[in-house]
């Protein structure tokens, strides 16, 4: 088990997942807004970042985990073209807003949503030439568990390329992160999503992740070729690549 597994967003003996299903729920009205603000809309140019990588393999069928209100699902069909691509989260709260943005977007032919668990996805075994995640990994109750089923779901050859927020590790960037997200991050995000919990949420997710090569060892035990990494905007960030 690692550390983040243990960090939930609200006190109780519900399990994370349902804890973190709630969270979501309760800030996706102003999740967009406040998460490209308090990147400096730096998220984006991860985002472009990735789907440059994913480009190089040409994917025909994207599964896009975690995916939120679909930043990250558009963005890679406007650049990819996919013939398919599916967006999975437990927030119904998210996805509806991303249906919306997909709608405006003109690509509801292209992708679609569905009400997911990431321990057990309901596809079956080969389904996809690519599997994304974008910031979502992080708060799986069972990291191994969930990496597993997107390894399962990607065909022989196939590409995974994941995303997440992590804490940098030089100076001077990892002491202004860390001020940062202990401070402004929470203050901000307690102000405008009125969920005082979340954005306490998470930093601690963020601090406890395992990161770097401890995720690169992780993805080679599961089972996952050609792993690698790379640390965008000082460590703030940090994007996954490997092969089936």
């Amino acid at each position: 088990m690692y550390k983040q597994e243990n960090i939930k967003p609200y006190k109780g003996d519900e399990d994370k997942g349902k804890q973190v299903e709630q969270m979501f729920d309760n800030i996706a009205p102003t999740y967009d807004s406040l998460n490209h603000s308090l990147s400096l809309e730096i998220d984006r140019l991860w985002r472009k970042r990735a789907i440059k990588e994913l480009a190089k393999h040409n994917p025909a069928s994207i599964l896009d985990i975690a995916t939120g209100t679909g930043d990250f699902a558009i963005q890679a069909a406007q650049t990819l073209q996919p013939t398919t691509l599916i967006g999975v989260d437990i927030s119904e709260g998210m996805m509806e807003i991303g249906k919306r943005k997909v709608l405006q977007a003109k690509l509801n032919k292209i992708i679609s949503f569905a009400r997911e668990d990431c321990m057990n996805l309901s596809f079956a075994d080969y389904s996809f030439d690519a599997v994304t995640a974008a910031f979502g990994i992080r708060n799986f109750s069972n990291l191994e568990q969930g990496l597993k089923e997107m390894h399962r779901v990607l065909k022989p050859g196939g590409h995974l390329c994941v995303i997440e927020l992590t804490s940098p590790i030089s100076f001077p960037m990892k002491q202004i992160f860390k001020v940062y997200s202990h401070t402004i991050l929470p203050l901000f995000g307690r102000l405008i999503s009125k969920d005082r919990n979340a954005y306490e949420y998470l930093t601690a997710s963020i601090e406890a992740f395992p990161q770097g090569e401890k995720m690169q060892e992780i993805l080679q035990n599961i089972g996952f070729t050609e792993v690698k990494f790379e640390r965008l905007t000082f460590g703030v960030c940090t994007m996954y690549l490997a092969t089936k």
